[in-house]
């Protein structure tokens, strides 16, 4: 077990040192990275889920993490993912798998539906099907996109498992659906149903298509005389950030608890993209960072969330959860591991 990581209290016969067989879906990405790296130094055997035979992401995975077994599958073919718990046998699965970016779920909302919504029902009746719904538990990742920055129930203390939702994105709608579809089975057919909705969660692992990474990135490259410009879209916006490796903690957790439910992973607390812009510049001593930004109209969103804040109460009484990375230490950690990866090249 990783040093730090504490087994909730659990009144079941759930076993949490007998290594136990894992499917994970979204793999390739950041956590499913992090997961697959916390699952195989605990013992359990990982299936990792990849579409397509040709992926050049299935290469990356099997040079990083040569202990994971790949299944080829799609969350939009249902027959696929059949085949993937017959094979996988999974005591846990972990939905990751979706079409993440919010951005770009305004340029093709059908196929975020697809994914991160019906994908959720296709992969929920394949455990159905294969007569798992007993064995099998099953995580699956929604959003605080589902609240969409309003109707607070309680200002000033961030969302939590009760509130309102109110999703402002394509992204945001497919996820409420997936959400609302698990719990639904969790209901019907009495299987064991957590969905963890987290709260933006980053890192080093993060693709260079979403806001924190392109900052630390172009901020390494403007450091090195790489880079002359950053350009963003709004800077107003507030999210509550985390580190992605402390909420995959979080997620394993919901997992292990005697019970299964939903849980807020969150900092409690929120940084607008201009703290974040700042921030990173001035780890590399560079203070008049506004002559190195630009704002690019075509990255402005049709709609966009004013705010994030989370309250991650529940997490922390209930999963004994908690953050090891801070705000300035998360934007350390990825400016340091671009800085790094830049000067090798």
């Amino acid at each position: 077990m990783l040093e730090g990581v504490e087994a909730p209290e659990t009144s079941n016969e759930w076993n949490l040192v007998t290594p136990k067989n894992v499917l994970v879906t979204g793999i390739t990405g950041q956590d499913g990275g992090h997961l697959a790296e916390q699952l195989i130094a605990r013992g359990d055997r990982v299936f990792g889920l990849v579409r397509g035979q040709h992926n050049p992401r299935r290469q990356l995975l099997e040079l990083e993490f040569p202990g994971v077994t790949v299944v080829e599958g799609d969350l939009t073919d249902p027959s696929s993912l059949i085949r993937a718990v017959e094979i996988a046998d999974p005591d846990e699965i972990y939905n990751l798998g979706a079409v993440s970016h919010v951005g770009y779920s305004f340029k093709n909302p059908a196929l975020t539906e697809e994914v991160s919504g019906k994908g959720v029902l296709n992969f929920l009746e394949a455990v159905r099907l294969t007569g798992r719904t007993e064995k099998t538990r099953f995580y699956q990742a929604s959003t605080s996109e589902m609240f969409g920055g309003l109707d607070y129930n309680r200002p000033g203390d961030g969302y939590d498992e009760d509130s309102l939702f109110h999703p402002r994105s394509p992204y945001g709608v497919a996820k409420l659906y997936g959400h609302w579809i698990a719990r639904n089975y969790r209901e019907s057919y009495g299987m064991f149903v957590s969905c963890g909705i987290l709260f933006n969660h980053e890192g080093e692992r993060r693709g260079y298509e979403f806001v924190t990474r392109k900052i630390s990135h172009a901020v390494a490259r403007i450091s090195l005389g790489l880079q002359d410009k950053l350009l963003l879209g709004d800077l107003w916006p507030k999210r509550d950030w985390g580190y992605a490796g402390d909420y995959v903690d979080g997620m394993w957790k919901m997992l292990q608890h005697d019970e299964p439910d939903d849980f807020v992973l969150a900092s409690g607390e929120t940084h607008s993209v201009e703290d974040f812009v700042r921030q990173a510049f001035a780890l590399v001593g560079i203070e008049n960072w506004r002559d190195f930004v630009e704002q690019d109209p075509a990255m402005i969103r049709p709609a966009e969330v004013d705010i994030l804040l989370g309250n991650p109460a529940k997490a922390e009484e209930t999963l004994k959860w908690e953050r090891k990375v801070n705000f300035e230490g998360l934007i350390k950690r990825m400016v340091d591991h671009d800085l790094a990866l830049e000067s090798s090249r």
